[in-house]
């Protein structure tokens, strides 16, 4: 099987060393890729916002799958022109990507399909919105419609930020606060049928005891020993499925990955957000911990035939992710420092996110430089979280870039619990 990935960030980085686990994977190419994966895949640097130059890729390339791993190309339609090419894709279409697209398209689809979320009022002017703001009461949650790089959601006690955050978009979404801890589950969808995969937290505050900015996600672990045994069944139940039948229902299936954000709240799970793809951190825990072989599996979604498919296969292990961010993310980070000391241990992995490779001193060869907000994202595998933290933090504790910083208590709590068990 030829597998064309498409993407640059540590998601794909997991992905990509998912994939060529596969024993049926014959060749693995990535778009544009980054100098991690170029380690283990055919890296391309085409511009993946053309839709032309990556159709034009999968036919040289006589490509059997093709994998969308960030948002904004399949809000683009990337999908939809590979599919009108022939080629299978995992990733949904135009049209079903608005479901990650669209705050307010989301809550449409959850309101018709009976999915328990938090109350909302979508505003279109300053008077809708001081009127929802003064609905729900602080802490204020105020949600941009469309895409917006993970800056898009500001969630705060102070109304003037609330306020201020607001106006900056035409459409907004202001949502009650869901009170309780946050979960991310994801489901395999094939259009019809789905299959839930393992639940992760993520740690989206910038800095220790989730304080500071919200990030990208500055970390993420798997399993959760402190979750409801009943989780996954129940979220397969009363999320996905019925979210995946009513996608059905309006003419736009949902093909690719359902990303579901919970809040296990005193009152019942409800759904924080949908995302319409593999989610990052959380991708970089759970890759590592899939036994069912990856592509097989999404080729399985991309063609429609998961009907009947075995429940997915996991590793007892635990897995803990750390971030290394540049100096001054998320705000204003600083890109262009040099990485050194990165030298992974056993049962560890280094994903490439935000990285590149300087070649302008020849003496030296090229020089790992970074290149984004989130540079690496470090996963340790273990017997159980303590563990899997160790084998992480040891890895990033010596790694060298130059005002960097990252968390120190990724799956802190969770790992103290767990040993009190």
């Amino acid at each position: 099987m030829r597998v064309l990935l498409i993407g640059s960030g540590g998601r794909e980085h997991a992905l990509a060393a998912g994939l060529i686990r596969d024993p049926q994977l014959e060749e693995l190419h990535v778009a544009p890729g980054n100098p991690g994966i170029a380690q283990i895949a055919t890296c391309h640097a085409i511009n993946t916002d053309d839709n032309s130059a990556v159709i034009s890729l999968a036919e040289s390339l006589s490509i059997d799958l093709v994998v969308i791993g960030p948002e904004k190309p399949l809000v683009q339609g990337l999908s939809d022109e590979l599919r009108a090419a022939g080629f299978p894709v995992f990733g949904p279409s135009q049209a079903a990507a608005q479901i990650e697209g669209s705050k307010d398209f989301a809550k449409q689809v959850m309101r018709d399909a009976g999915v328990p979320t938090a109350r909302s009022f979508t505003c279109h002017n300053r008077d809708e919105v001081e009127k929802a703001l003064d609905t729900f009461g602080a802490p204020y949650v105020v949600k941009h419609d469309g895409l917006a790089a993970g800056k898009g959601v500001v969630v705060t006690d102070d109304r003037e930020v609330a306020l201020e955050h607001a106006l900056l978009s035409p459409l907004v979404v202001i949502e009650e606060f869901l009170d309780g801890p946050e979960v991310s589950l994801f489901g395999i969808s094939d259009g019809k049928n789905i299959l839930a995969m393992q639940p992760a937290q993520d740690f989206k505050r910038a800095f220790d005891g989730d304080l500071g900015p919200n990030t990208g996600g500055m970390g993420a672990y798997s399993p959760l020993p402190w979750a409801p045994d009943e989780i996954v069944e129940e979220t397969l139940e009363q999320v996905l499925k019925p979210t995946i039948a009513e996608m059905a229902a309006r003419g736009t299936p949902f093909v690719g990955l359902l990303y579901a954000g919970l809040a296990l709240t005193t009152k019942g799970t409800r759904v924080i957000e949908f995302n319409a793809r593999f989610g990052d951190p959380e991708t970089e825990v759970l890759i590592p911990r899939l036994k069912t072989p990856l592509a097989q599996l999404l080729l399985k979604a991309a063609t429609r035939d998961l009907k009947g498919h075995a429940p997915l296969e996991w590793s007892e292990e635990s897995a803990v992710t750390v971030v290394l961010a540049s100096e001054g993310y998320p705000t204003a980070p600083i890109a262009g420092e040099p990485i050194m000391g990165i030298h992974a241990i056993e049962g560890s992995e280094v994903f490439h996110a935000g990285t590149a490779l300087d070649a302008s001193n020849v003496s030296d060869g090229d020089i790992l430089k970074s290149s984004g907000g989130r540079v690496l994202a470090i996963t340790g595998m273990g017997a159980d979280l303590t563990e899997a933290r160790n084998k992480a933090y040891r890895v990033i504790s010596g790694i060298t870039l130059r005002g960097s910083h990252y968390r120190s208590d990724i799956a802190l709590n969770a790992s103290i619990a767990e040993k009190g068990n």
